[in-house]
């Protein structure tokens, strides 16, 4: 059986990142015995170059009909002066849209070798493996919204079986795990957050085997700073899922390290949760780890060979435990290597590791 994989470079360094995923992506589809067709579309601001619009139809059809989405990062400084529907940005926003993507997945995971490298104390951050789940498509940013005069509003909204579905993925999710889930919501205030957390309760009763407890969003900042170990799956909303994730991306030493997938009903889309850095593009220097990462999410999630995809994990990690170094997370008494001499280090491990 053939996977069809629908790739997206973007732009910024997404062409020098993607492309070094793709390398370790191949490798372990060769090793499992997995037959991938790739086929590169455009979004972002290389489609509004090309097609004078952020997210062209042919993209979104190649997207509904593939396994999965690979892609890269969007936007740069070029495109500042763009209407905003026309915004590079606007891509994602459409095809999590157009997709269904409904739970953005984000794994915060520590590896030892770079535990050091987080702002944050070592000993705070050392075995720390966080999955935020976060709510993607409902929440303040698809609300109703509206400006008169110098008023402006943005409405939260959610429904029962919204938040029901996000609950689902996040117990699911902590079977696999240590079987333990942290609601985070403001239901001391919000009336949205009252029903997200009388929901979650609720459907935590299919779930006996999962211990569950809940944080106003407040506690839970501070909490990530003071304690991380202490949690395992994280459910939120969508608001408060982006600001938390991005917090979260400092425990790791480097925001270039992260991955995230976005899981619809039927494909899913996977990407570093960084931006396009336009600022480095070109130079060889981007971190790839990220993409390479949301790679052996791909295999994990939408491929179903998690065994793949732990051999993903474990090259990176060895190759990081080796002192290599893109130039975000070099030190002195590392081995600073390009973008691409990365992704052939992971590959030639990932090889190494099936012999």
């Amino acid at each position: 059986m053939e996977h069809k994989i629908v790739v997206i470079p973007g732009d910024g360094i997404g062409g020098e990142i993607v492309e070094a995923a793709l390398r370790v992506l191949q490798a372990a589809a060769n090793q499992s015995n997995i037959s991938l067709s790739l086929q590169e579309y455009y979004a972002g601001g290389a489609a509004l170059d090309r097609y004078e619009e952020p997210l062209p139809q042919e993209t979104v059809q190649a997207a509904k009909q593939a396994d999965a989405v690979l892609l890269g990062a969007v936007g740069g400084p070029q495109w500042d002066g763009v209407a905003p529907e026309l915004r590079p940005e606007r891509a994602i926003l459409g095809l999590r849209q157009e997709l269904g993507l409904y739970a953005n997945l984000r794994p915060v995971r520590v590896i030892p070798s770079l535990a050091s490298y987080s702002p944050v104390k070592e000993e705070v951050v050392s075995g720390v493996d966080i999955l935020i789940v976060r709510e993607l498509n409902g929440g303040i940013y698809f609300g109703e919204k509206g400006t008169e005069g110098d008023k402006a509003w943005d409405v939260e909204m959610y429904s029962r079986p919204e938040i029901e579905r996000i609950a689902e993925v996040a117990f699911q999710a902590a079977k696999g795990r240590h079987r333990q889930v942290t609601s985070v919501d403001k239901a001391n205030v919000l009336a949205s957050s009252r029903l997200w957390r009388a929901t979650v309760m609720e459907a935590a009763k299919a779930h006996p085997d999962i211990s569950l407890n809940h944080y106003y969003v407040d506690n839970f900042a501070m909490q990530l700073i003071l304690a991380p170990a202490q949690f395992d799956v994280v459910v939120t909303n969508n608001l408060f899922g982006d600001i938390l994730s991005d917090a979260a991306a400092v425990l790791a030493g480097s925001i270039g390290m992260l991955p995230s997938a976005s899981v619809g009903r039927e494909t899913s889309l996977y990407e570093p949760i960084h931006g396009s850095a336009p600022e480095i593009a070109g130079q060889g220097i981007a971190n790839p780890l990220g993409t390479i990462l949301s790679a052996a999410m791909l295999l994990d999630y939408s491929l179903q060979k998690p065994e793949a995809a732990r051999a993903v994990e474990q090259a990176v990690e060895d190759v990081l435990a080796a002192g290599y170094r893109t130039q975000d997370i070099y030190r002195p008494g590392t081995t600073k290597v390009s973008t691409a001499e990365m992704g052939r280090l992971v590959e030639e491990k990932l090889n190494e590791l099936a012999k």
